[in-house]
Parts: C-alpha cells; sequence; structure tokens
C-alpha cells in the first residue's frame, strides 16, 4: 500500500470539478449516500450533459433525476426507490435489471466506473477509512473506479469485514460531520404480526437467517424471541437484529459456515443500530458479490430466506419488483438468498406476505 498518511482535503466542489460530460459516476448506497457530493456535481448541471449516473437504493433527495436536469444527467437506478421511481417510470431514468451479486462483475467488465462518489468513516492512525454501513456494491465501484472522492463522515461507524478503503485511492476528500439518515421502524400491525407467528414457527433453533426491512420481517424477528442460537448471512441488516442480539437468540454459534459471524452487505435503520454495528466485530460486511452469492449462502446449512412479494399467483409465480406495466422497486437479493436457500443443506426458501391490499379504497387480493 502507498505511503500516504494525509487525506486530499478539498471542497465538495473541488472535489468534482474534474467530472466530464459523457462520463459514468457512481453514488454510494444506502445511508452511506455522499449527499454533499452529490448537491456539488448536480449544481454543475449547465456545464454537463449526458453524464450517467449509477446507484443502488438511496436515502437523499436524488436531485439529479429532477426533470430540468435530464439534459445533463441520466440515471441508471438497480433498483428503484422513493426518490427516483417518478423519473423511471416517466422514462428520465433507466432501470437496469440485475441481481445485487453481478453489479461487481459489472463495473469490472462491461460498465467502466470514471467516478465514485462514496461516503467513508474517518481513516485510523495507518491510514485505512471503511466503507461504513454500505458495502454492498460500493467496494467494486472503489476497486474499479478511474477516481474516488469520498466524504470522510465523522458519524460514519467503523465496520469489520472486507471493508477497508486506504486514502492513497482517494482522489480528494471532503470533511463532514452530518447525522447518518436513519430509517423508521416500521409499525408491527395485526396483520404483520400474524404473518410473523406463522413464519416464526417455520424457523429452528440453530437455522441461519436472512431477512428484509418492513413490519413483516419485524414481526418475524420479534417472534423469535423463544429461539436459541440463530445465526445470520442477509444482504441487510435492521434494528430487530439488535434485540434478538442483546437477548441472546442470534449470538450465531450453530453456523457451520463463519461461525461467530453476522455477515451482511449493508445495514439501514435508526441511530441505535448504527452505534449497535460500529466497531463491532461479531457483524462483517461484504460486498455483494460474496454476500449474496448464493453458492456461498448455500454453504450455510439450514439457511432460511425470508422476504416478500408484492403478488403470488395460483402456480407459485412470484412478483416482487413490479406493478403492472411499470417497475416498482427492483430484483435486489431475493433471488440470490432464494436460490442460496435452496441449495442449502435443510435450507428453506419462504415468501410471506398479506393475502390481500387496498387499491384507491378497494380491497383486492394479492394472489392472482
Amino acid at each position: 500500500m502507498p505511503a500516504a498518511k494525509t487525506l486530499p482535503l478539498t471542497s465538495a466542489a473541488e472535489a468534482v470539478a474534474g467530472i466530464r460530460s459523457g462520463e459514468r459516476v457512481f453514488v454510494g448506497s444506502g445511508a452511506a449516500e455522499p449527499e454533499r457530493l452529490v448537491e456539488a456535481m448536480t449544481a454543475r448541471h449547465g456545464e454537463l450533459s449526458a453524464v450517467e449516473v449509477y446507484s443502488i437504493l438511496t436515502l437523499g433527495g436524488a436531485p439529479y433525476v429532477a426533470p430540468q436536469y435530464a439534459d445533463s444527467f441520466r440515471h441508471v437506478a438497480f433498483f428503484i426507490g422513493h426518490n427516483t421511481r417518478e423519473a423511471v417510470q416517466s422514462g428520465r431514468a433507466d432501470f437496469m435489471p440485475i441481481f445485487l451479486s453481478e453489479i461487481p462483475a459489472l463495473f469490472r467488465e462491461r460498465v467502466p466506473i470514471d467516478w465514485a462518489l462514496v461516503q467513508l468513516s474517518p481513516p485510523d492512525r495507518h491510514g485505512y477509512c471503511t466503507v461504513g454501513v454500505a458495502a454492498d456494491v460500493v467496494v467494486s465501484a472503489i476497486r474499479n473506479a478511474k477516481h474516488v472522492v469520498a466524504e470522510i463522515n465523522s458519524n460514519m461507524p467503523r465496520t469489520w469485514g472486507d471493508t477497508l478503503v486506504h486514502i492513497s485511492q482517494l482522489h480528494a476528500a471532503v470533511e463532514v460531520d452530518t447525522p447518518i439518515p436513519e430509517l423508521a421502524v416500521d409499525e408491527i400491525d395485526e396483520v404483520s404480526a400474524t404473518i410473523g407467528k406463522h413464519v416464526a414457527a417455520l424457523v429452528e433453533d440453530g437455522d441461519c437467517l436472512q431477512l428484509g426491512i418492513g413490519s413483516i420481517p419485524n414481526a418475524v424477528l420479534a417472534a423469535l424471541r423463544g429461539h436459541q442460537h440463530l445465526g445470520v448471512h442477509t444482504e441487510m441488516l435492521s434494528d430487530g437484529i439488535v434485540d434478538l442480539v442483546e437477548a441472546g437468540v442470534v449470538d450465531c454459534a450453530a453456523k457451520n459456515y463463519r461461525p461467530r459471524k453476522a455477515i451482511c452487505s449493508f445495514v439501514m435503520g435508526t441511530r441505535r443500530l448504527y452505534e449497535f454495528i460500529d466497531d463491532n466485530p461479531m457483524f462483517e460486511f461484504y460486498p455483494n458479490d460474496y454476500s449474496n452469492d448464493p453458492f456461498v449462502i448455500a454453504r450455510n446449512d439450514h439457511m432460511v430466506a425470508i422476504n416478500a412479494a408484492l403478488e403470488v399467483d395460483l402456480t407459485g409465480q412470484v412478483c416482487a419488483d413490479s406493478l403492472g406495466t411499470h417497475f416498482y422497486s427492483g430484483i435486489g437479493g431475493q433471488v440470490d438468498f432464494i436460490r442460496g436457500a435452496a441449495r442449502s443443506k435443510g435450507g428453506k426458501p419462504i415468501i410471506a406476505l398479506p393475502s390481500t391490499t387496498l387499491v384507491d379504497g378497494e380491497r383486492v387480493s394479492r394472489i392472482v
């Protein structure tokens, strides 16, 4: 590793001044979105044209998808969030259907990234930062981009796993002291609580779990309080896992693969969750070509993948990414984990959803 010991500090405007028209820019994920850098890039809209902006899910405002910037920026979403859905559905942005486990290879082999705009934890005395709350495809973007520009956030948790970034890898750095965006914990309603109990009944002591986010995953976690020695190998961690670790329900002791370690690729939740995973060696963060690789997932015996859906039909087909002819969210990691759990010795892929929903005040079936 090069001997650089000081951060290449500058302003946000100067850090993104080198972006040119027609280049590809990756924006960091989830709660690790570098919002100041994104704002500074968007402020250059009058100077830029046809800049492609790639990301998964971000919690910020995604200003580059605004109609007035359509000639300057073209967003390519690997997963559609609330802040980009209208742009994708109206045709101003694109959705790229892809398994999350395949995105790192995409950056290496098919879609070279010119600029990676990311947010990192402060460097240690050896000059190593970490990617903090989001490793997912951020690690691959950093390793393959021509230029890496980072916000160094004093509030970003320092995380274990394949998360290290040396300051010598940075083209520019901007120091920030902003809170990590929080995601409120969904309330568990009566229907979700019932579903959670049904799903929890399928989980046995010592199983290894993957769960997403929302009222049903939260209900499942709440219903697992009576279990023992559960493990974790998941894409995302949410607040519900903290309660189970503190209660001794999740200790990863029974895992045959990576015992005593909870494997994930990113976290989104409240400050309590961020503080819990900060410098916590139990939790290891890995990029999606490892965390979401079905063959890696399958190395965990008794792997139980619990996911949601928008609709299912009577033949067992599951729709989790679109409503009618419109993409709603994306493929994400669901298929990766369903395949991994299906290959696992004693594994169980589970899809959980309410049987009905309200559409314009009318109750309709989600089983079609």
